[in-house]
């Protein structure tokens, strides 16, 4: 395994990090769609229930093992993600890197998203929130958390997040979305480091890995087990509470069916790779996270994580690299594409 893979720079700045982070959307609790916000209204959008004292050690725990990056969103749980994340790293600040998102308005009271707001006013408003919820005087990396934004409003909120930069409020920003075209909208910018997108073994994403690659931005890869989905406990048979994203699945996210049923066209899709990913002792979510790292060297997946045990197995998944080019050639034969690397 080569010494780099150890280490990701985070584009043009000294950011350094391993090649795995740690997702928050989980331990945000319950979040609905309120007034304004593109989902129906009422619908569930966080992973349902999560007991924060659990959330705190599983989050400590992955410190303890070496892992610097951290991802939230000031839309997880409607604040108390970042909440809960800085109250487990308030010690340790310095050690730990913090990705944060911003852009969807919200009502913390009522727990309800509502609609976008990417105006430089505020952002500068989002953005002293998050620091004070996440107990610290600087975010790392900073992203827009608006994937469809206007291009031509692109500008000025890197304008804005330049200044914040300037002023020692970030260190660095990105966007948060699926559309390359967006996604090179920042690029250029010093400050400009990274892309968080969607990407996992059953969805690949080459156009955003090759923004990437051109414009040397890190990618932050969302959804790297689909929703839980590749570590193996979800069946046709599954069943999640209404409050879980995934008993009432928007049609983007095709993993689950109503009720929180696994797809039956997914699950045989798994079974066609199970035994190449599980080779030689690793579980199913280090397989899956192991595929992500074999197809670009720019990839940080950032697993979600709710307890201890999740934490220590994702962590893991570093001790045995990538997959070889054989077994990414396998599994590109298996599934019916051309090559991947």
């Amino acid at each position: 395994m080569s010494s780099d893979f150890h280490r990701r720079r985070l584009g043009r700045s000294g950011i350094v990090t391993g090649p795995l982070g740690m997702g928050t959307w989980a331990i945000g609790g319950p979040f609905f769609s309120g007034p304004g916000c593109h989902y129906p209204l009422g619908a569930p959008l966080g992973y349902g229930k999560a007991d924060d004292r659990t959330s705190i050690q599983a989050l400590r725990r992955a410190a303890e093992l070496g892992m610097t990056l951290f991802d939230t969103a000031d839309a997880y749980g409607t604040g108390h993600g970042e909440r809960i994340l800085g109250e487990a790293l308030k010690n340790i600040r310095k050690r730990v890197v913090i990705s944060t998102k911003f852009g969807n308005t919200y009502d913390e009271a009522r727990r309800e998203l509502r609609g976008p707001d990417a105006s430089p006013g505020y952002i500068r408003q989002a953005c002293h929130a998050s620091l004070k919820r996440l107990q610290t005087d600087w975010i790392d990396v900073y992203h827009l958390h608006v994937g469809n934004l206007p291009l031509d409003q692109a500008p000025a909120v890197a304008d804005t997040l330049d200044a914040l930069s300037r002023e020692g409020l970030i260190r660095s920003y990105g966007w948060s979305t699926d559309d390359p075209l967006r996604a090179a909208a920042f690029a250029g910018r010093p400050a400009a480091t990274t892309v968080q997108f969607d990407m996992n073994l059953f969805e690949d994403a080459p156009d955003m890995l090759a923004t990437c690659e051109t414009h040397h931005f890190a990618g932050i890869i969302r959804l790297p087990l689909a929703m839980g989905f590749l570590s193996g406990k979800y069946s046709p048979h599954s069943r999640l509470p209404d409050d879980d994203i995934r008993s009432k699945p928007p049609q983007w996210l095709r993993y689950f069916e109503e009720g929180g049923q696994a797809s039956r066209e997914w699950c045989a899709t798994l079974d066609a790779v199970r035994e190449i990913l599980t080779a030689k002792g690793r579980t199913l979510a280090q397989g899956a996270l192991a595929w992500i790292w074999a197809r670009s060297a720019c990839t940080i997946p950032i697993p979600g994580i709710r307890t201890v045990a999740q934490a220590e197995e994702n962590i893991g998944a570093i001790e045995f690299g990538p997959l070889s080019p054989d077994q990414m050639t396998e599994i590109a034969s298996l599934l019916g594409r051309s090559a991947e690397i």
